[in-house]
């Protein structure tokens, strides 16, 4: 019998190491290592772009606890895949990028596709490594643990062609055991038991750290226990049901501002929350990280002496254990004043939700199709996984879609990064919906159906993986929030857009196509039916309810190609942004 070749030795060891499924786009020579990865059982999700398949790997790292696997080929291939190490380094998502290269006697006399991958990308990955023959169970090894110990990151591993396409001796590949756990010194804990007794109004913030170590149970003792408010970042929700009394949600700004003590858990105190800093934040709140990576503690307005290096299950029971029988005042001027801001945003959303006008709003869109999903499967039951990106989408929608289970929802995340959403569509289908499934949330661990809620920019990154999704019979239904541009579109009427298309064609300086625009209404829904799938071009609630059900229980890929007001009178902004911003007066005091 010959000797095994190093394709074959590569997905011996990525099987040994547990890889159940792998994402890329392949070429000579990965291709072979493809091949010997199917023949073992792996699946291969074979996309239509490297960075779609790099940002599927990391959510898919996300979403089950263990790094996510891309394959790509050297040179371009690596560079496309390089979005992916920023969104999992960004997002501490463990990712393994495997990656083929010219061959090593080649190196310097520019071979096909050369390029130095190792030095491109060692200063954004925790690990860049080149592999021989005689290593391959070692460096996959060392790359795979490296990727999932700790915080997680990116790992590289390159792959030269003479590797690959050499025989060598086969090398079991070390099995890896789940990460070591950290607890806190008791001491420390004691004194954070005593500050939370002591605050006036206490706050938790669970971030999607805790979501991705799985926290929910040890998380969800804490807040049932001592019934303090808690406040979820967008990918935080779920870990603690939307529905939940303690829930603040819905009085977020409320909740940051009179906040005096606030115990973070697996958040880090960036833009997301505004860093920690009036006048979003109590300026004279204490607040308390919990988090696996000691670089993050006191970082911006976070207290280095009061951070806690551990892991989150850990830390969390021992936290509800030095509390005790401690509950929270619920009758507090803190929860009243909570309850009193979420009454009011929540009447005026609900108001917002039912305006009838046409073209329809964005949130008429989405009460819509909530509601028509909510009947099909109640968030109670678990039975859908929310993926949305765009600048106004992902932020309308996140408090329009609740879900009661954690890793139920994902979006732009740290990286704030659009083209993320179908390749993440793609990797919560393979962890919830494959034979054997990685992931696992909600009361079953039954079939989850995918949706994802995409601006039409967002949605222009990466269109090609609606063929992805059917090639694989993959049932996710795509809802595209068409206002035909980039925040907001041009015009609601079609004449008035070709006038100014037809300016921007002859070259006129004014009165042209703005840098945000795009066209007018595209019909993306097209796209599904060239691929196999379904499509729907919607108007009104009639027929975009339609639709959504038709879409809800079709079993091939679905776009809905949702026409809404271009929205073209307001004013191009980003909110998160603007709100970090000191005030004036603020800006005085420093």
């Amino acid at each position: 019998m010959a000797p095994p070749t190093g394709a074959a030795l590569i997905a011996r060891a990525l099987h040994e190491l547990g890889v159940k499924v792998i994402f890329g786009l392949v070429g000579i020579p990965v291709v072979q290592i493809a091949e010997e990865a199917i023949a073992l059982g792996i699946r291969f999700i074979a996309f239509r772009n490297e960075q779609a398949a790099s940002y599927a790997a990391t959510a898919y790292g996300y979403l089950t606890g263990r790094p996510g696997v891309c394959l790509v080929v050297g040179g371009p291939g690596v560079l496309h895949a390089m979005a992916g190490i920023g969104n999992s380094n960004a997002n501490a998502f463990p990712l393994l990028l495997l990656a083929g290269s010219s061959e090593t006697h080649m190196v310097t006399k520019g071979a096909f596709q050369e390029m130095d991958a190792i030095s491109l990308l060692t200063p954004h990955t925790k690990i860049a490594i080149r592999s021989s023959l005689d290593s391959i169970p070692q460096s996959l090894t060392n790359a795979y643990r490296m990727a999932w110990y700790g915080r997680g990151g990116p790992s590289f591993v390159d792959l030269p062609a003479d590797v690959i396409q050499g025989e060598g001796e086969e090398i079991m590949a070390h099995v890896v055991p789940a990460p070591p756990r950290a607890a806190s010194d008791p001491e420390k804990i004691r004194a954070i038991a005593k500050l939370l007794k002591s605050a006036k109004a206490p706050l938790v913030v669970v971030g999607k750290g805790a979501a991705y170590a799985q926290a929910e149970v040890a998380i969800g003792k804490l807040i049932h226990q001592t019934k303090i408010p808690f406040l979820p970042t967008p990918m935080g929700k779920g870990v603690l049901p939307d529905s939940h009394l303690s829930n603040t949600a819905t009085a977020r700004s409320a909740a940051l501002k009179g906040a005096d003590v606030v115990l973070v858990l697996g958040a880090r105190l960036n833009w997301i929350l505004h860093f920690g800093e009036s006048p979003k934040w109590n300026e004279a709140a204490k607040i308390i990280q919990v988090d696996i990576s000691a670089e993050e503690l006191g970082k911006n307005n976070g207290d280095a002496e009061l951070g806690v290096i551990g892991d989150i299950n850990i830390v969390t029971n021992q936290l509800t254990e030095a509390l005790g029988n401690w509950q929270y005042n619920t009758s507090s001027p803190f929860v009243k004043s909570l309850k009193a801001s979420a009454a009011k945003n929540e009447a005026k959303a609900a108001k917002t939700a039912k305006v009838d006008k046409s073209p329809m709003t964005y949130a008429r869109t989405f009460d819509v199709i909530k509601e028509t999903i909510d009947k099909l499967s109640p968030p109670e039951d678990g039975g859908v996984v929310y993926v949305s990106e765009g600048a106004n989408t992902m932020d309308i929608s996140r408090s329009a879609f609740p879900v009661e289970y954690p890793r139920l929802r994902l979006d732009a995340g740290t990286y704030a990064t659009m083209g993320v959403g179908l390749g993440y569509a793609v990797a919560a289908h393979c962890a919830y919906n494959l034979p054997s499934p990685e992931a696992a949330s909600g009361p079953t661990t039954g079939h989850k159906k995918v949706v994802c809620l995409e601006g039409d920019s967002a949605f222009g990154f990466s269109l090609a993986e609606v063929e992805t999704m059917a090639r694989y019979g993959m049932d996710i239904l795509v809802f595209v929030i068409n206002n035909g541009g980039v925040y907001h579109g041009d015009s609601d009427d079609s004449d008035a857009w070709l006038k100014l298309q037809n300016n921007t064609i002859e070259g006129r300086t004014q009165g042209g196509l703005r840098s945000s625009s795009l066209g007018w209404e595209v019909g993306y829904e097209q796209l599904a039916w060239m691929c196999g799938g379904k499509g729907f071009l919607v108007r009104t609630p009639e027929e975009l309810a339609k639709a959504t059900e038709e879409g809800f229980k079709a079993s091939v890929p679905v776009v809905v190609n949702v026409i809404i007001e271009a929205g073209q009178a307001q004013k191009l902004e980003f909110a998160w942004q603007n709100n970090s911003k000191k005030t004036k007066k603020d800006a005085a005091k420093l």
